[in-house]
């Protein structure tokens, strides 16, 4: 009787993953392994290109398309920094603002019917018990779909809805993780970063753009993501709400391993659609 030979790519099975679980996503400046509890927080991720921005945004959605509790949306006008997750994301948007409004907008009738709901339970957030998922809605490079294209109407809405996501949409299970390379004040206002729990700030060409991530006064008291060195990709300084940075080695997904895992994700996520109560797109 033969064996059969699995795919070189395959991956084999293992533990299943919860977006209730923290999420792994490096190492700090001890070796230590650092991981964030992203259920009930959003993520803002600041820096410039090879500041270990991508690397932390691939990862965090990597824990999310394999957590069978969770659905995605992804925004990315490049097409290609998530393009490789495509397949598992219920919704992706590329490079149309029209669309990213329209997927916007129906995320906030969503949240807003799960408020409802959570009203009449007399209950004030969503629990794994629920009937309804949380959602991971990650955006790679805001300032495309907020100061790029379109009418500027267009992108200040979007810079509405986004903001009104991040600000309540946590306790029903909406959790935003967006990225940026333009760090400035006019991308990200500080009535939008404060509202972020956790923020990163890669590498960043001065303090003023280090503040703009971690929040305004770091970079005067020692902690500035512009004295990290072009020689250590993936260091970023990482703070959470009412907390100090910390530096952190944001682990590294190459285009092969995101390849595998989102193959890997894929099949998951089709076998797991056979449920349809619980995945009826932006159902409440």
């Amino acid at each position: 009787m033969s064996a059969t030979v699995p795919h070189p790519t395959a991956l084999r099975p293992g533990k299943a993953l919860s977006i209730f679980d923290p999420v792994f996503i490096g190492i700090d400046e001890f070796g230590q392994p650092v991981y964030l509890p992203m259920i009930y927080r959003n993520i803002l991720i600041g820096g410039e290109p090879g500041a270990g921005k991508s690397g932390l945004l691939n990862g965090v959605v990597a824990h999310a398309v394999c957590s069978m509790d969770c659905k995605l949306v992804l925004f990315d006008g490049k097409q290609v920094e998530l393009g490789q997750w495509r397949d598992c994301a219920d919704v992706f948007v590329g490079p149309k603002l029209e669309q990213a409004l329209s997927v916007l907008r129906r995320l906030q009738v969503m949240m807003d019917r799960r408020y409802t709901y959570l009203l009449a339970c007399k209950r004030r957030k969503i629990t794994p018990r629920d009937a309804f998922l949380p959602y991971v809605v990650a955006i790679d490079e805001i300032a495309y779909f907020s100061a790029t294209i379109g009418k500027k109407t267009d992108r200040e809405e979007f810079a509405s809805l986004l903001r009104d996501l991040v600000a309540r949409g946590r306790a029903v299970g909406i959790i935003v993780v967006a990225a940026t390379q333009r760090p400035s004040s006019d991308i990200i206002p500080t009535s939008l970063r404060d509202l972020f729990a956790w923020r990163y700030a890669g590498r960043c060409t001065n303090d003023s753009s280090s503040d703009i991530v971690l929040g305004h006064g770091w970079a005067q008291k020692g902690w500035s993501a512009n004295t990290i060195s072009p020689t250590n990709p993936g260091a970023g300084l990482l703070i959470a709400e009412n907390g100090s940075p910390r530096m952190v080695k944001v682990a590294y997904l190459d285009d092969n391993t995101c390849a595998r895992i989102a193959r890997h994700a894929a099949d998951l996520r089709a076998d797991d659609r056979d449920t349809p109560v619980r995945h009826l797109a932006f159902a409440a």
